[in-house]
């Protein structure tokens, strides 16, 4: 396909759960007993690398049909430490690319976190932040969950903010976790209060997983306090998602963004689509579950996919207004 528009003027800005990308060796400090390569799921060095590959082979492909290049900014969920990123940059569909990352230890029990992979080409990182999360369960006993990551830099010369989130879990299918998600939807909003209070039109982009779908309380809440758009509304139906639990689609993968990217009257970046990654090679191919994404695992059953979910990603095009 030739390029439909110019390389420096739209950029794919995704966001990818990743399905536990995690390391073979045990971290004493953390509960990553069923990665390791004697536990049940047998987790090893080809498994690994294995998984390696084809996380970086679908974070290639998203939005290349339709510009022919990577995306600028991935989110990423799941990730376990800085060794994990390093081979994921490293890896063949990658490492001509020229990404960097930026991540935290988090507080969060397994050992996972989120994480902000970045084309230096076109980015330039600023300044990054851990925002920790002190949510507490329904004891009032401290829950150790993943940090927000906050990150602001320039996409080829223009500022924005990206805030990475992986909020608290469900319980299967109980809400008794909804007071974590909103907590969290409170966090943000002080984030973006702070970040507004020192440029009132500054350009802000949330991302994550966020165990609740477009319409649940939380992202709706997050989405009123702070007047963002959320093009991710339209994609959820009952035959599409980005993950599928019990034959039912979910989108808890989701991009918001400030208003301020949808101002035609200003110059800059500009919303110009979302979508969900589900091409047919993340996906399912056959059997009572296809069309679902293909999984690393299916409880200790190693399927050997790229994951439960499907990356999500919007694009951004420069408005050279003059």
């Amino acid at each position: 396909m030739s390029l439909q528009y110019p390389n420096s003027d739209v950029h794919t800005i995704a966001f990818y759960n990743t399905e536990n990308l995690v390391d073979y060796s045990d971290n004493p400090l953390t509960l990553d007993d069923d990665f390791l390569p004697n536990s049940p799921k047998k987790w090893n060095k080809e498994r690994y690398e294995k998984k390696v590959y084809k996380t970086g082979l679908a974070i290639s492909k998203i939005g290349f049909e339709d510009l022919q290049k990577p995306p600028t900014l991935i989110g990423l969920a799941e990730v376990e430490n800085d060794r994990v990123l390093t081979d994921l940059i490293q890896s063949s569909a990658l490492k001509a690319h020229h990404y960097d990352f930026v991540r935290y230890d988090s507080p969060d029990e397994r050992g996972i976190d989120v994480a902000l992979l970045y084309d230096k080409d076109s980015f330039r990182l600023e300044r990054s932040q851990n925002i920790v999360l002190e949510v507490e369960n329904e004891l009032g006993v401290r829950d150790y969950t993943r940090d927000i990551l906050q990150v602001s830099g320039y996409l080829e010369g223009e500022k924005i903010h990206i805030l990475v989130n992986h909020w608290p879990s469900r319980h299967q299918e109980s809400d008794t976790t909804g007071h974590k998600r909103m907590f969290a939807a409170q966090t943000i909003v002080g984030i973006i209060d702070k970040i507004h209070a020192d440029d009132s039109d500054a350009k802000v982009i949330i991302m994550g997983d966020f165990n609740d779908n477009p319409k649940n309380k939380s992202i709706q809440f997050l989405k009123k306090e702070q007047s963002l758009y959320n093009p991710m509304e339209a994609l959820l139906s009952y035959t599409r998602g980005s993950a599928n639990h019990q034959f039912k689609w979910i989108l808890f993968d989701q991009i918001l963004m400030t208003n301020n990217f949808r101002d035609p009257n200003q110059n800059g970046f500009q919303f110009l689509k979302a979508d969900i990654f589900d091409d047919r090679f993340l996906t399912q191919y056959e059997g009572k579950y296809k069309g679902q994404p293909f999984r690393t695992y299916v409880g200790r059953k190693y399927m050997g996919g790229y994951s439960d979910h499907f990356p999500v990603y919007i694009q951004l095009k420069r408005n050279g207004l003059s």
